[in-house]
This record gives C-alpha cells, sequence and structure tokens, in this order.
C-alpha cells in the first residue's frame, strides 16, 4: 500500500461569515473519522497520515480534502462520505470521482 498524506480544513471563521468555513460544514467530524478509521486498521494505519489544516483555500467547495501524493482534491465531503474514501482511495488507490474537485493543483488555482 503506496504512503499517502491526507489534508482536512478544520478552518473556523467567525459565525456569518461570507465565505463560511469547513468546520461550520463539518470538517472537524470528517477528520475525526478518518482518525478513528486508522486507530482501527494497522495497514492504514502504517500507510497514511492525517493532519487538520487552515483554509486550504477553496472555501466556496468546503469541506475540503487533499490526498497526497496524489494531488486529489475532495469537496463538499460529509462524514458519511469517509469510510468510501478510506476504502475506494486511501486502500483501493482509486479516487472517489464523485467528489473529486480537481486532480494536481488546487481548484481554480494557477
Amino acid at each position: 500500500m503506496e504512503f499517502r498524506h491526507v489534508f482536512v480544513c478544520v478552518n473556523q471563521r467567525p459565525p456569518g461569515h461570507p465565505m463560511g468555513s469547513c468546520a461550520e460544514k463539518g470538517g472537524r467530524d470528517i477528520y475525526m473519522k478518518l482518525m478513528e478509521k486508522l486507530q482501527m486498521d494497522p495497514e492504514l494505519f502504517m500507510s497514511t497520515a492525517v493532519t487538520p489544516t487552515g483554509c486550504l483555500g477553496p472555501c466556496g467547495l468546503g469541506p475540503t480534502i487533499v490526498v497526497y501524493p496524489d494531488g486529489v482534491w475532495y469537496g463538499n465531503v460529509k462524514p458519511s462520505d469517509v469510510d468510501e474514501i478510506v476504502q475506494s482511495h486511501l486502500k483501493g488507490g482509486q479516487p472517489v470521482e464523485r467528489l473529486v474537485v480537481s486532480k494536481g493543483k488546487p481548484p481554480g488555482m494557477f
């Protein structure tokens, strides 16, 4: 299994901020669910790092997560999507296409 590093936006903005925030949309729940999955699976634990981050940029697509070295950006992720991301992408090497917003570079940038 290839080593992957998953970054999960957990950025929190003030209530009512026009851009919203990934934390308000479930970013922290996504992070916690990913961590639970890692702790329950020794193979995944040894092949995956999960890091909570501040703003990753595409706020309108949040919650946002990025998987490296693949460069796959997921948007509008819900905690209920975590199992599919783990099984399909982190364990199986196949991105969950219905959630992919960009591959190789941040969406809407560069």
